[in-house]
């Protein structure tokens, strides 16, 4: 018995050893403006193969190679930060009402939805859950979690998992560091900046004077000259860009199902605009494109 498991064990510590390298490259990766890789942003994990924000839907992104997965976080009645999109149960549990008016307690009697919206077996996960889920191997983009920043700040100490979190709000600049200036030089942040808002121009000037984001969120409905104008500053000071191709009205109609049929004019034409980090509902799809492209290196993650 004794002789299987040595082999074993160092056939653990070599898969280990290798997602630790994947996530030190992604890490460096996301550091570098310079870079041309794009990464890849599983939008909400692999919901088309598992619920959405579920565990399973992370693993699932995990082994498919994305570099990053966008999850949102939400508080129980009682305080405990969970992983869900919605401000209500109803459309992604079996429950009904408000996810703030529920203990974590009774959370935990409901199951989540599947894409088709069927009642499957998995449960809502913890936002720590969702970090050891994670932990040394992929980063993670907390959406909607801005409001329970020292919260989060606290569960990523607890897990070691600090260096791969972003955080982001639309928040103006002035805001974001009279309220959680005291972590923004500890954790990854990255501004929204929405395009079709008024204002929008001055918030990401304000950004560009008084901070360092890791990378800028753009939203644009429509192809327009300031958005131009944004892209090329924001490289020049030395951060990335990442763009939602999820609805045709977060990227001016350069999104995953027009990519299905074209993709070239959809992913291909953000990236000739220097947009290197993208959101996608189809992160397999994405994957593939960008490997044939030489912007993405082809296999996945153990």
């Amino acid at each position: 018995m004794k002789q299987y498991i040595l082999p074993i064990f160092f056939y653990i510590v070599a898969l280990t050893g290798c997602a630790n390298a994947q996530l030190a490259d992604i890490i460096r990766e996301l550091h570098d403006p310079a870079s041309t890789k794009v990464l890849v942003v599983a939008h909400r994990a692999d919901w088309r193969n598992a619920p959405e924000n579920s565990i399973a839907a992370m693993r699932c992104a995990i082994a498919m190679g994305v570099d990053i997965i966008e999850t949102d976080v939400r508080r129980t009645k009682d305080g405990i930060l969970v992983l869900i999109h919605d401000e209500t149960l109803d459309r992604s549990t079996t429950g009904k009402g408000r996810v703030s008016d529920h203990t974590w307690a009774e959370l935990q009697d409901l199951n989540l939805r599947d894409g088709l919206g069927s009642p499957t077996a998995h449960k809502i996960p913890t936002l720590e859950e969702g970090l050891l889920t994670i932990k040394g191997r992929v980063m993670i983009n907390l959406d909607k979690c801005y409001p329970y920043f020292a919260q989060a700040m606290a569960l990523l100490e607890k897990t070691g998992t600090v260096e791969q979190a972003i955080f982001k709000t639309d928040l103006p600049v002035q805001i974001v560091k009279a309220e959680n200036g005291r972590y923004l030089d500890h954790v990854a942040f990255m501004p929204v900046i929405s395009f079709d808002l008024p204002g929008s121009e001055k918030i990401l000037q304000d950004y560009m004077q008084e901070m360092h984001p890791v990378a800028f969120e753009l939203i644009f409905s429509q192809e327009r000259p300031a958005v131009d104008q944004a892209l090329v500053e924001i490289k020049q000071h030395g951060a990335r860009v990442w763009v939602d191709t999820l609805w045709p009205h977060m990227c001016a109609g350069h999104d995953d199902e027009r990519a299905l049929s074209e993709p070239n004019a959809t992913y291909g034409w953000l990236v000739v605009r220097g947009v290197t980090i993208m959101q996608t509902d189809r992160p397999a799809f994405l994957l593939n494109y960008l490997a044939n492209r030489s912007l993405k290196k082809p296999g996945s993650q153990n």
